[in-house]
């Protein structure tokens, strides 16, 4: 073993991470003495790896962890029960009442038992131990669908959002060149801009002339827009959902799929359930909304691939590489991976955009101080309600950006993250072995003085750098820095690591497009109660009547 050292750098370092992920301290250490290549390794790895050996054997046992018994755990799911009418964020915090900020939930119906923990010192302990394919449990009713129920489809291709392992990361790394690189996301300037401006003129269309409310079902709208503006980029065609084409059945079938998905998802993946053994109503309810999705996605793919072939055939010149839309380079590659990309785009991108636009509308309207300086950055940089966006605009609105993050802390996606470590670790004094599944619960930390300096306030600034002058001057009681969060580890709406958001550029720039025109056309206003504005389900979405009032801006 020694040897492998001594064969270079590569290798050296390979052993090394090997050591260190099995804690080897007497080996390592021997290592450090006995070859040359050693003297270049940092000693603070091989103290860490002391330390941390210090930290299991001081730890309390994993069974210590508090947890509840299973038959305990059922009851407060069955009707009348505590769990049973909660949402998944009132049940995370209705766990913590009962069993503490780190608990141990019993494995059932072949379910394996999980730690949940509150704890953001217990957070980065995860994920720093997430490994090169990180492992986030969940999503096994969507496996299902695409390994087992339509296995014939997907043959062994099943995406970003349900796999693991060396499967994720293949599939990962073949389509983020396509989906990560910024060049990529510029094709859809124009594209996008068409989207908005249809939806500001739509907002002009069904306001109510005397109040310039718009209807309570403005959710709907919101939907369209989203969908819209997926679409440009996961299915390279626009669908007409704002204006020409509202009645489209495939249209009304793709939204009522999506809304089943992640309706049905939350009882499935989140609450006590028999599928593996049974295939309940809601089970098969999800497996008809997946199917929905896939038939209609499909569908589109095809449409595309033929409208490619047919203008191949027709001589109209290949496009450049840099002109070329994310579908068409997915295509080039595989028919099947661009299929299934487009799929997950649609899964992930419509609601979750939906949920963050509407929470920043909401923060907005009710924060008319802050909305007015976002006007005054959004005027500078589109000096006319229709003026076009480019990248000078993008690279210089850092306010807008900072709105976004801080709605994304008072109004956030989910309820949390999850990880399987691949190393022991530690977390909240107690001794968890590598491969149980850690969520990590932050939607309450958001929301916490203790965290978050100021919580209940939406404070944009908090995201901001301090400028030259500011940080020349900065004191112990400087605004900025009095307002950052107690840990990075705490707000992670896009995730974290190789596991984060792969479509992350191209909902930023749908978000940063869509606000920024809307504020520059339209003073928002919302004359409402917003208390419980949200439900979570698997993800967070709308919970009240969205009857936003939009008043023209004056030029």
């Amino acid at each position: 073993m020694l040897a492998i050292i001594k064969f270079g750098n590569h290798k050296s370092k390979l052993f090394y991470d090997i050591l260190i992920k099995t804690q080897n301290t007497a080996l390592l250490a021997r290592h450090f003495a006995s070859t040359a290549a050693a003297e270049n390794l940092d000693r603070k790895n091989i103290d860490d790896v002391a330390a941390s050996t210090e930290e299991w054997e001081r730890a309390k046992p994993f069974e210590e962890i508090p947890t509840m018994s299973t038959f305990k755990f059922l009851r407060n799911f069955l009707p009348c029960g505590k769990y049973a009418k909660l949402d998944s964020s009132e049940m995370m915090l209705a766990f913590r009442e009962d069993m503490g900020p780190i608990a141990r939930i019993p494995t059932l119906f072949g379910k394996e038992g999980f730690v949940i923990t509150h704890n953001p010192h217990d957070f980065e302990k995860t994920l720093r131990n997430e490994g090169i394919w990180p492992n986030r449990p969940g999503s096994e009713a969507l496996i299902y669908h695409r390994s087992v129920h339509r296995g014939d489809v997907f043959q062994g291709v099943e995406g970003l959002i349900g796999t693991q392992g060396e499967k994720w990361g293949t599939f990962r790394s073949t389509v983020n060149p396509v989906m990560m690189q910024p060049k990529n996301v510029r094709l859809y300037f124009n594209k996008m801009s068409q989207v908005n401006k249809e939806f500001i003129e739509r907002i002009r269309n069904i306001r109510d002339p005397e109040t310039l409310e718009v209807p309570a079902n403005f959710e709907e709208e919101i939907n369209r827009w989203t969908l819209e503006s997926v679409s440009v980029v996961a299915l390279d065609k626009q669908l007409g959902l704002i204006t020409t084409n509202r009645d489209d059945p495939t249209a009304t079938r793709l939204f009522q799929s999506l809304t089943d998905f992640i309706q049905c998802s939350m009882e499935i993946e989140m609450k006590p359930s028999i599928w593996k053994y049974y295939q309940t109503r809601t089970f098969k309810k999800l497996l008809t909304s997946l199917d929905g999705v896939m038939d209609i996605t499909k569908n589109f793919v095809d449409e595309a691939i033929s409208r490619l072939e047919e203008e191949r055939k027709n001589g109209v010149p290949e496009k450049p590489d840099s002109e070329k839309s994310v579908l068409e380079k997915l295509i080039k590659i595989d028919r099947k991976i661009a299929m299934v990309m487009a799929m997950d785009m649609l899964m992930a991108g419509v609601d979750t955009t939906s949920t963050t636009f509407t929470g920043l509308l909401l923060c907005l309207a009710t924060n008319p101080e802050k909305q007015e300086k976002l006007r005054q950055e959004v005027r500078k940089l589109l000096p006319h309600k229709d003026s076009e966006f480019n990248e000078a605009v993008f690279k210089n609105m850092p306010y807008l950006r900072a709105c976004i993050k801080e709605s994304l802390r008072v109004y956030p996606l989910t309820v949390g993250n999850a990880r399987v470590p691949i190393n022991d670790v530690v977390l909240s004094g107690y001794r968890v072995p590598k491969g149980t599944r850690v969520t990590m619960i932050s939607t309450s930390l958001l929301k916490d003085d203790t965290h978050y300096p100021r919580a209940k306030e939406f404070l944009p600034e908090r995201w901001l750098r301090p400028s030259k002058a500011e940080t020349e001057n900065a004191t112990n009681e400087c605004p900025m820095n009095a307002l950052k969060a107690s840990s990075p580890f705490i707000y992670l709406p896009f995730g974290f690591g190789s596991r984060s958001c792969i479509g992350r550029r191209i909902v930023e720039m749908e978000l940063e497009m869509g606000i920024a025109r809307l504020i520059r056309n339209y003073h928002v206003e919302f004359n409402y109660p917003t208390r419980n504005a949200f439900k979570s389900l698997l993800i967070y979405v709308p919970n009240i009547p969205l009857k936003f009032k939009f008043t023209d801006v004056k030029d």
